[in-house]
């Protein structure tokens, strides 16, 4: 099984969160990635949350760069949600949209969208008013630790949301489970767990760098969960509609599963 890549590690090289969301999630009429990395998520988890079976006090994220679009939805289910980043960059780039700070990076678009796509009476400013409020918890992880938060103590998560993380930190399929069990330790017995992913992703660019990505596909992602003991209630494939050369995937997946009590 081959693990070396000529490209970057996410959380290993220096990695420009911001340049990433100008690249990848900017409101700008040529965007190619707003169908396959906005809409798509912000869909399933409106769908997923509305349905109601999904809910509770906590929630944790585990997602790649500085992404807040992904949690609009999460906001009107639970009480609590704690991020958990492995940079410093990106904690630094999403603290600056929490604290609404001049430069912050402009989700308006998202919000629009999330409450066009929603039954949501919240207006626009509401909505990411509430966003904010929500994210008051932004920790710092170490991914390598068996623990990743050592020696800071987080209460169990309701529901944990990994967007594109394993996608990028995974060098092969050994990983991508060690990841995955780490992630899943915590959570409460009866959790859920929704994983958003790229498929057969093995790179994507940044500025002038290459990163690496771990290239699965739709039976893989479901037989790792179903080998750390989850149950999925739900999986979506979208394939991809963006015309770019930045990355080469093929297609999103959104994952929702649990864990028998």
């Amino acid at each position: 099984m081959m693990d070396s890549s000529p490209y970057k590690l996410y959380h290993v090289d220096d990695f420009d969160s911001r340049q990433h969301l100008e690249d990848y999630m900017a409101n700008k009429p040529d965007s190619a990635f707003e169908d396959d990395s906005i809409r798509f998520p912000i869909e399933n988890l409106t769908k997923t949350f509305t349905e109601g079976y999904v809910n509770g006090d906590v929630l944790i994220d585990l997602s790649h760069s500085s992404l807040v679009h992904h949690l609009f939805a999460a906001c009107d289910f639970f009480k609590h949600i704690i991020v958990l980043k492995a940079r410093e960059r990106c904690i630094m780039e999403l603290k600056r949209w929490v604290d609404s700070r001049t430069g912050a990076f402009d989700w308006q678009h998202a919000a629009k969208l999330h409450v066009d796509i929603g039954e949501t009476r919240d207006q626009l400013q509401d909505k990411e008013l509430k966003v904010r409020s929500a994210l008051q918890h932004v920790l710092k992880c170490d991914l390598e630790k068996d623990d990743i938060m050592d020696p800071i103590v987080l209460p169990p998560a309701d529901c944990i949301i990994s967007a594109w993380l394993l996608d990028v930190i995974s060098k092969n399929q050994d990983d991508y489970m060690r990841y995955l069990r780490k992630f899943s330790r915590l959570l409460k017995p009866g959790g859920y767990i929704i994983l958003i992913g790229a498929l057969d992703l093995t790179y994507y660019t940044i500025g002038k760098d290459k990163f690496h990505g771990f290239k699965y596909d739709e039976e893989f992602a479901r037989k790792a969960l179903v080998g750390e003991g989850f149950i999925i209630d739900g999986c979506e494939v979208k394939m991809r509609s963006a015309v770019s050369d930045l990355t080469d995937y093929t297609g999103m997946i959104f994952i929702a599963a649990h864990r028998e009590k």
